[in-house]
């Protein structure tokens, strides 16, 4: 069938396979995190003072909807939401101790799982894969 050679149809099955991995193997290892949940942490983690709007533009996610991941990463003890100082409308993240030990123990777990994303692949296939994805989204490589 022709779908089988859509970017869009391989793009959205690769999702649904990395989504049930990560929520397989986060919840065996006993954490409750989201794919977008771990990400908006990353980003808190590497850009202190972010802001939610500038979390959604970080981790490319619709900022009319970051409010309820901020909400429940709050709502956990993971991240502080306040005031900032340089904008009184704007809503300045940093992670708890709490947040940054949890970070801790979810990262592991993520890196290890991600050749189970792509199992077909090797590992020079794999990075080629990435390299690809990156260019298409945009995204500059994270050392």
């Amino acid at each position: 069938m022709e779908i089988y050679d859509m970017a869009g149809h391989l793009i959205r099955r690769l999702h649904q396979s990395s989504t049930h991995v990560f929520a397989l193997r986060t919840k065996e290892a006993g954490l409750d995190v989201t794919p977008v949940q771990f990400a908006a942490l990353n980003a808190i983690r590497e850009t202190p003072g972010i802001d939610q709007a500038g979390v959604a533009a970080r981790i490319a996610y619709d900022r009319a909807t970051i409010g309820g991941v901020i909400d429940r990463l709050e709502q956990k003890g993971w991240i502080t939401r306040e005031i900032s100082p340089r904008d009184r409308r704007a809503r300045v993240l940093a992670l708890t101790e709490t947040g940054a030990a949890m970070y801790g123990r979810i990262l592991p777990v993520v890196r290890e799982l991600q050749p189970e994303i792509l199992p077909g692949l090797t590992d020079e296939e794999r990075a080629a894969f990435l390299a690809l994805a990156r260019k298409a989204t945009d995204q500059e490589p994270r050392s």
